[in-house]
């Protein structure tokens, strides 16, 4: 009951303000009808007055002027009392009723106008009719007194309304009412995104915001309109510009908290390390598409709706400073780091991943910052594009000159793949794949466009041709400068082999099947060189005529025979030794040649001992030459050639890490030259 009481308590209320906010529109549309007519009689006036400086006017047609004038004034004191019924509904909190607010701050400007335009307007006629009497030295005092008295009532008004305008005036007071109601209203409907709940934690995919933000309603767009307006017309549109970047900037600021970004504050001679970049570049590039696609799309709808009535650049001007308060040039410096870093093979592959990520963002940069008032976030985005294509650019074309400046250092003292060869067709790999490809073919053909260049295709394959072509020349001149013959077969035999691995990768097939075979020819021929010259005298040393290993037979002595074994005893520990240290990097070579020397030397040493123990009676003597079962040496042939990272697991997958750090720092040595 006490509810229902309430309400319609409420209605009453509301009832009588709505009739009063009529009556003071009705009053206002009234004076002004009054004032618009004794504007007519001024002029009249004004005519009357004319004859008055050429000495011709009667005093009559003063004192009808000065009637006039004073009529105006009365029509202007009823507006005044408007003003008074005005400044009552004014105090109230504009949150309870807004359109109620807004109207009665309108109609208080209007009255205002009034009251400025023709107390102006009469104080103006009052005063030249004063100076007309002193002029004339006319006497009739009552009239004298009465434009005096006149005078001083409507300065009283002009100043009245003056300061309504000022600080603390009442309309000035009115407007500051809104835009604390602007704020409110802002801050009820800011609420931060939480954008690292919008990627999916295993596939890092982004997924719609829906219900992550709440949403700008046409209940609400109309408040914050009505506002906007009233305070665009007097003048402080500025301000609240200022309270909409504050609010909206701070949310947006608290949204890129849910992200870890410590990264974008990091210094450039912390950046330095290969694996730590790689993986900063992958989280800036998802928090940074977070950021455009999201948090900033948000912002830009908002900020467009919100000054819809006032003009495009209002609220995009917003929404620029929003952009910057909220990190765009942090984000845009990050980019900036990595392309003034060393130049090195890896950073080609950086760039080429920030142009992936810039790239992917173009048509939602083109649609954030295309206004004037974006000109300073376009410009760093511009330039760091710019940076990249050029950085990417400069490290592509002078990968076949890297390589051929590495001609004058060392192959391995193992005969092992250099890391240059492994390193060199890995890279190439992975810029020939679907991950850098396109990006590196699009980086291409943009600085050629730059420079007025046409782009050919196979142009990025034969720069990788070149690069591989420089990979071998460079094989042949580190196989010349081993001084054991045998080590350089066996590091040529590597790296063909390691060729002959390609097959399959992108690289394989792009320097096609006839030159794949090519290497495998060649790996054959320098397998079957190196066995011959390093084992092919082990062997012989047991071989003899087969007459002569017949127990029965006398042509050969036990001494002989015990000759025989010690020789090749030592043959092989001599060979065993000297290639303990060598290594032969793909394991399934690797294998065939132990079993291939396995399958030469065990059956014929197996054959022989059995043959010497038959001849020999002392078989202490037996133990004491024979430091090898069969199986024994076969063991120990098979324990050559592995590498000292792991012993009997491949290197064919070797640890990419220490490639980079040896080889980036080369490359560098080989840029800096150049």
């Amino acid at each position: 009951m006490e509810n229902k009481e309430n309400l319609e308590a409420a209605r009453k209320c509301l009832t009588a303000s709505l009739e009063t906010s009529s009556a003071i529109a009705s009053a206002l549309d009234e004076s002004g009808s009054r004032l618009e007519l004794l504007n007519q009689r001024y002029l009249g006036l004004q005519a009357s007055l004319r004859p008055i400086s050429m000495q011709k006017c009667s005093f009559v047609n003063i004192e009808h002027g000065i009637d006039s004038v004073l009529c105006s004034a009365a029509a202007l004191l009823k507006v005044l009392d408007s003003v008074h019924q005005l400044e009552q509904s004014l105090l109230t909190d504009p949150s309870s009723d807004l359109d109620t607010y807004v109207s009665d701050t309108k109609k208080l400007e209007e009255a205002l106008k009034l009251l400025t335009d023709n107390c102006r307007l009469a104080v103006g006629w009052l005063k030249d009719i004063y100076e007309l009497f002193q002029d004339k030295a006319i006497t009739n005092e009552l009239c004298v007194l009465k434009v005096k008295k006149y005078l001083r009532i409507l300065q009283e008004l002009q100043v009245k309304e003056e300061g309504a305008r000022l600080d603390e005036g009442l309309l000035s007071t009115a407007f500051d009412k809104l835009e604390l109601e602007f704020h409110r209203l802002l801050i009820a409907n800011s609420v931060p995104l939480s954008l690292v709940s919008l990627t999916s934690p295993h596939t890092g995919q982004q997924t719609s915001i829906g219900k992550h933000i709440l949403p700008l309603t046409g209940s609400l767009a109309g408040k914050l309109h009505s506002i906007i307006e009233r305070l665009n017309a007097n003048g402080r549109l500025h301000k609240c510009q200022s309270i909409y970047v504050e609010v909206r900037g701070m949310n947006a600021r608290r949204s890129l908290k849910t992200l870890d970004l410590s990264y974008l504050d990091i210094p450039t001679t912390e950046i330095e390390g290969v694996q730590s970049i790689e993986s900063y570049i992958d989280q800036w590039g998802c928090h940074l598409e977070l950021f455009a696609k999201q948090l900033l799309d948000i912002e830009w709808r908002f900020s467009t709706t919100v000054f819809q009535k006032i003009g495009p650049e209002a609220g995009m001007g917003c929404f620029a400073k929003i952009a910057i308060e909220s990190g765009i040039l942090s984000f845009i410096r990050f980019g900036r780091i990595v392309t003034e870093r060393k130049n090195d093979p890896f950073k080609l592959l950086n760039l080429l991943s920030i142009f992936r990520v810039l790239n992917d963002l173009r048509l939602k940069f083109n649609q954030l910052f295309s206004a004037k008032a974006c000109k300073e976030i376009r410009t760093v985005i511009e330039d760091l594009i710019k940076k990249v294509v050029n950085g990417a650019n400069e490290i592509f074309w002078q990968l076949p000159a890297q390589v051929k400046l590495q001609r004058p250092t060392s192959p391995p003292p193992d005969g092992s793949v250099p890391r240059l060869v492994s390193f060199v067709t890995d890279y190439c790999n992975q810029l020939l794949g679907d991950a850098y490809r396109p990006h590196l073919t699009q980086v291409v053909r943009i600085h050629l466009s730059w420079r007025k260049e046409a782009y050919e295709e196979g142009i990025i394959l034969c720069q990788m041709y070149n690069a591989i072509k420089e990979v071998a020349v460079n094989l042949d001149a580190w196989s010349k400068t081993y001084e054991d013959i045998t080590l350089s077969y066996l590091f040529m035999m590597n790296n063909h082999c390691h060729f002959c691995n390609l097959r399959g990768t992108v690289l394989g097939n792009m320097m096609g099947d006839s030159w794949l075979r090519a290497h495998e020819q060649y790996r054959d021929y320098y397998a079957a060189l190196y066995l011959r010259n390093s084992w092919g005298k082990l062997m012989s040393i047991l071989v003899v005529q087969k007459d002569i290993l017949s127990p029965s037979s006398a042509s050969v002595t036990c001494q002989d025979l015990a000759k025989r074994l010690t020789a090749f005893n030592l043959a092989f520990e001599e060979r065993y030794k000297k290639q303990s240290d060598w290594v032969i990097s793909d394991e399934i070579l690797r294998e065939n040649v132990c079993k291939h020397l396995t399958k030469g030397i065990i059956p014929i040493y197996r054959a022989y001992v059995k043959n010497y123990c038959l001849t020999t009676e002392n078989d202490a003597k037996v133990d004491k030459l024979m430091k090898y079962s069969a199986e024994s040496l076969e063991n120990k042939i098979r324990s050559l050639f592995q590498t000292k990272q792991r012993k009997g697991s491949s290197i064919k997958q070797a640890d990419l890490i220490s490639k980079i750090k040896g080889l980036s720092h080369q490359f560098r040595l080989t840029l800096a030259a150049i």
